[in-house]
């Protein structure tokens, strides 16, 4: 991952600087701001294979692409951004989308366009994902219709591929090449699902994209609900309205098992507890009783077949400053 920012360079350069990186690096755009004097800006950049993640975070500014700059240089991209924060306000053909944090909007790189975003007490930020056009497995024609429209991330597919898309931009420089790859093919199927369901096209997604997007959907399920005493096999099934036997079907496809991932993901949460300082006054039977173990001895055993000791010990390591 890359990171650049605007206080590497004089205040008087700082929106030239900024101007002509955001036109190298991410989208040839006029970008124009009533804080060009002293213009803040940053940018997180991670390239996943064929798709580019840019996490900028800026002083409000407005950007215009036009039909002379997209002669000069067409990537033929779709783009996707969330804001993160700030408002903004988009447009593309006839249709417009003002968005608040949290929205999500889908536009193209071959066709004009206007956004103007505004900072609300601090820099306004965003994520955009960059999607190659001929990786996506959709008609152009149908994905065309999805553009400058907001979309909420607070639910579904939205919500899936937001929370994607901060846990790209959070573990970014831990990524190595074959995570990339990897990563490559999850952006797009992940982007693929949300459109076709904003389309109401679903029927028209590869079986195996919609599978991985469920996978994933329903790992994100599990990791949110791990202090429920009832999550199970069954109350995951019926939570997404598939049988149980079919969810033990698309973990086997996974080499794992329903179970096996719930222990493990509790686990990481109680090894994360027992090594940060600030949890030193709950006891360990307690930390393992918060994330679903109801039984210590099973959670003793788990814990030290897991991290080779058991979970008393890994806090006093921990504590003590040892990996």
């Amino acid at each position: 991952m890359i990171e650049l920012c605007s206080s590497q360079v004089p205040a008087a350069e700082r929106f030239g600087w900024w101007r002509d990186l955001a036109a190298q690096s991410l989208l040839l755009t006029e970008i124009s701001s009533d804080r060009t004097e002293d213009f803040h800006a940053s940018v997180r950049i991670s390239q996943l294979g064929s798709v580019l993640l840019g996490a900028p975070e800026f002083d409000g500014m407005k950007w215009v692409r036009t039909a002379q700059l997209i002669r000069r240089s067409d990537p033929e991209l779709w783009m996707l951004t969330m804001v993160r924060s700030g408002s903004m306000w988009f447009r593309q053909g006839r249709d417009h989308a003002p968005l608040t944090a949290g929205d999500l909007v889908f536009y193209d790189t071959s066709r004009p366009f206007q956004a103007q975003i505004l900072h609300q007490g601090g820099r306004a930020r965003t994520i955009t994902l960059h999607l190659p056009r001929k990786a996506m497995p959709l008609p152009d024609r149908l994905l065309r219709d999805q553009t400058s429209r907001a979309f909420s991330s607070q639910r579904g597919p939205a919500a899936l591929l937001s929370q994607f898309m901060e846990q790209l931009l959070r573990q970014g420089p831990a990524l190595g090449p074959a995570d990339r790859a990897r990563l490559e093919t999850v952006a797009i199927d992940l982007s693929t699902v949300f459109l076709a369901a904003v389309a109401d096209a679903s029927r028209m997604v590869p079986s195996q994209t919609r599978q991985q997007a469920l996978v994933r959907q329903i790992k994100s399920f599990v990791q949110h609900h791990l202090t429920h005493s009832d999550l199970s096999p069954v109350s995951i099934a019926a939570a997404h309205h598939i049988s149980v036997r079919y969810l033990h079907h698309l973990f086997q496809q996974e080499e794992q098992t329903v179970g096996r991932y719930i222990r493990a993901q509790r686990l990481e949460r109680c090894r994360t507890d027992l090594a940060d300082g600030r949890q030193i006054g709950r006891s360990v039977a307690e930390i393992a009783a918060r994330w679903g173990f109801v039984d210590a001895a099973v959670f003793n055993r788990a814990f030290r077949l897991t991290y080779g000791m058991p979970p008393g010990e890994y806090r006093r390591h921990a504590s003590a400053g040892g990996a």
